[in-house]
Parts: C-alpha cells; structure tokens; sequence
C-alpha cells in the first residue's frame, strides 16, 4: 500500500461522502479504494493502517479501520489469523453500530473460529443488522461442530423478529453449513411456515440439501403458490430431483432456464443421460491418457448439475460436469479433450 498516509486520507474522505450520500456510485467508490489499499505488498500496510484506526476516538475512522483490516483477510489468506485478533480486541467495548456493522463482516471474512464468542455474544444485539450479519458471518467464521455455539445462535436467529434476520439466518443454516441434525432440521422446518416468502425458500432449499423425503411435498406445495420468480424453490427441487415435483415444474411459469435445469434433475432419463455423458468423459480422459486419474464426484448437498469430474494430483483440476459438457457442445470425447488442454497448458500466477 504506497503512500498509506495518502491513501487513508482518500479513504475517510470517500467514506464521509459515502456516509452522507445515498448514490450507489459514492458507495462504489469508496469500496474500490478499500480493494486498491488491500492489494500491495500482501495486504501488510493494509492490515497496519487499518488496526492503528481501530484505536481512534472517531467512529467513521474505526469503521474505515475495520473494512481495511477486513479487506486485507479476505484477500491474503496468511492474515487472517492477525486480523481476527485485531478485530476481536475492541469487539468488547465498542457501542457504534456502524462500527460494529463493519467489524461483524470482517470476524467472518477472517474465518477464523476463535470469533464465535464474539459473534454469538453480538446475536443477541439490539441492532437488527448487526444481528443479520453476524447470521452470514457465521457462515465463514464457525467452529465446524454441528452442536457449537454458533449454530444454536443461528436456531435463534431463524425466530427472530426482524424478517431479514430470520433471512440470513435460515440461509446460513440451511445452505452456507452442511450440518444435519434434528435440531437444524426442525428449526428449518419452522422456517418451511415462516410469513416470510424468502425464508419459506431459503427452509426449502435447505432441507433438499440434507435429503429430506419430506421437503418433496413441500417444495411442490411452495411451487404450486408461487406469484413470481423462486430461484431457490427451483435450486431445492434440482437438489431433490424427485419425478414427483415434475407435475409442479411443468406447470411452474416463471423463470425458464432455472425451471428447465429442475426438470432435468427430477426426469429420470433426463438425469440419467447427464449421468451418463459425465461418466463418458471420464471414461475418455482414461483412454485418451492412461492411467490419468480421472474420478467423478458427487457432492452429496448439490445437484445431478453439479457432477465433478476431477484428475488426481493435480491441484483445482475439478470441472462442473455440466459446464464442461457445454463447453464441448455436449461432446463427451471433446470434453475430455479440453481438459487435458488444460492440464497442459501453463499455470498461471
């Protein structure tokens, strides 16, 4: 971060016109210097300056503080352990709300499960916001055990009073965790009836992840309501792919692509010949280069879509078998063919 005095200095000013502004463009502005302040020389300076602010009487300063320290772990994998820490320290006492806004979105941009004290403590704040993002940091920052405190927070969360809270909430619990034990199940359940059209989706989509029989009705029973476009419905009933949610998808009239894309997953020859032209490529990857370690993987919370095909030893060689499909126009042998393309290629820095 060149010139850190200078670049500070922009960056409190952006925020004070971001502040008083509401045009998305002053907003923009202000995050694209945060982003420009967090590229240099691995993210350190940024980490430095954001941390000295955090000890500063001004408010708008502490928060500028946080996006930086933010910024630079989300970006630089190796700071996140020192950003949390950073972070952690003033969580205690800080009492600004905007403050507290940006420093709940950096814990969880640290992922670092040593903030769950610090997010769980925040769940139960009087500030909605606060409360709803401290419900998506959860989603990163965790301590990865299905009975850990934060995931009982989250529970809570799904029966808070703000429509935005439960929102996030039953997002996180249902689709950010892979969790699955009764107790999540029945809180999504409780979300299934939420008056909240958003969160009755988001239950949705989080029980067809865990393979519940019983979200089959519902999702059909949610379809057949529907007033208007329910991207998530459609992404539970891929996950699914159930026959029996067929009769609600053809008669479903909104959204094409995201509908078509469910009706693949639930119609048996449909599902079988994605299935089967993913097997192929990895079958042609072997006969084209013996002995090449090519797998397919089936990831158990995803759809028939998202088929993996992936070549041992090699770091990031997993391609979505139906996007690699339609890169090869459905060509199974060429699809093998840009793979090992792409093996051979140069890796780039």
């Amino acid at each position: 971060m060149d010139d850190s005095a200078g670049l500070v200095g922009r960056l409190m000013a952006a925020a004070r016109v971001a502040r008083a502004s509401e045009a998305d463009r002053d907003e923009h502005a202000y995050w694209a210097l945060v982003a420009e302040a967090v590229q240099g020389d691995s993210g350190l300076s940024a980490l430095r300056c954001g941390s000295a602010l955090l000890e500063s009487t001004d408010a708008l300063e502490r928060e500028v503080g946080c996006d930086l320290v933010a910024g630079a772990a989300d970006r630089h994998e190796p700071l996140r352990g020192e950003a949390a820490t950073v972070l952690m320290a003033p969580a205690e006492a800080e009492t600004q709300v905007d403050v507290l806004h940006s420093l709940v979105v950096g814990l969880g941009r640290t992922r670092d499960p040593r903030a769950v004290p610090v997010l769980v403590r925040l769940s139960r704040h009087a500030d909605a916001d606060v409360r709803g993002r401290v419900a998506a940091a959860i989603g990163s920052a965790n301590s990865g055990r299905p009975d850990g405190a934060e995931v009982h927070a989250l529970i809570r969360l799904t029966r808070d009073q703000d429509p935005d809270v439960r929102n996030w909430a039953a997002f996180t619990l249902g689709c950010q965790l892979d969790h699955d034990t009764a107790a999540i199940r029945d809180a999504l359940w409780t979300c299934a009836t939420d008056e909240d059209g958003e969160v009755r989706q988001e239950a949705a989509r989080g029980l067809a992840r865990r393979r519940d029989p019983r979200a089959v009705p519902l999702v059909a029973r949610l379809l057949d309501s529907a007033d208007g476009p329910q991207v998530f419905l459609l992404e539970a009933a891929e996950v699914l792919g159930a026959p029996e949610l067929l009769p609600a998808l053809h008669a479903y009239e909104h959204d094409p692509d995201g509908t078509d894309r469910a009706i693949k997953a639930c119609d048996p020859v449909q599902r079988a010949r994605i299935e089967d032209d993913a097997w192929t490529v990895v079958v042609e990857l072997e006969r084209l280069r013996p002995g090449v370690g090519a797998a397919l993987d089936s990831p158990r919370h995803e759809s028939v879509h998202h088929l993996r095909v992936t070549v041992r030893g090699t770091a990031g060689a997993a391609y979505d078998a139906a996007s690699l499909l339609a890169r090869a126009d459905g060509n199974p042998t060429r699809a093998a063919e840009l793979v090992l393309a792409d093996l051979a290629a140069p890796r780039r820095t």
